[in-house]
């Protein structure tokens, strides 16, 4: 059984959840973080000294931090060799495309842009700040929607720990009020991870109680 720490609305959260779901894998989750709050007691510190969330526990082993290496290690312990391969090379193929997601994708979408439009007072959002972050970060986006051009997922022509990286963060990219470029094949791809279970149960969620009062 895996024990969770985290808020469902928490993008890293998500994540982790989408994975765990891909992977049919039993689990409980504790709601942590934001309206919640609890990251700064004693008992969460001892399991993250950072107080962030996700944390993952696997039956009695040691407490893990830092998404990243959370899916690592799920994919590593309970992925197929599709998903995630034990061969170095081909392995390293798909962790470069989801490092690759998770510094020029979701940390180029999240705060400069997610947290602007969505989480920050309508009077207090810097309009020319967040048009250009979204130009910034579909710079980015060309490059995965030409690549897409001839392979239906992230890394290859199946469905890989890379699609978790890049794929969580799309949900609210085409879901917020934002003016977005045309980009068809990045479109057709997150049309496909839409309909996947796991997908609409952990990623495809609201996210109204991230607004503040005056939004």
């Amino acid at each position: 059984m895996l024990t969770i720490w985290g808020r469902k609305t928490s993008s890293n959260v998500q994540a982790l959840l989408w994975c765990v779901g891909e992977l049919d894998l039993e689990y409980q989750r504790h709601d942590l973080g934001h309206l919640f709050g609890g990251l700064d007691s004693a008992a969460f510190q001892a399991l993250n000294p950072n107080r962030t969330i996700p944390v993952l526990r696997d039956g009695d082993g040691a407490p893990l931090w830092e998404t990243g290496a959370i899916l690592r290690y799920l994919a590593t312990r309970y992925g197929n060799e599709t998903f995630w391969p034990s061969d170095p090379i081909q392995r390293a193929q798909i962790d470069k495309w989801a490092e690759w997601a998770k510094l020029n994708i979701a940390m180029a979408f999240t705060v400069p842009i997610f947290w602007q439009v969505v989480r920050t007072p309508a009077k207090q959002r810097d309009d020319q700040a967040i048009r250009q972050a979204v130009i910034d970060l579909e710079i980015k986006l060309t490059i995965a929607d030409t690549l897409l051009a001839d392979s239906p997922y992230l890394a290859g022509d199946t469905f890989t720990l890379a699609d978790i990286q890049f794929g969580h963060v799309l949900y609210r990219y085409y879901d917020i009020e934002i003016d977005r470029a045309t980009l068809p094949h990045l479109s057709r791809y997150y049309d496909t991870l839409t309909e996947r279970p796991a997908y609409k149960r952990h990623v495809m969620i609201g996210y109204e109680e991230l607004r503040p009062p005056d939004a």
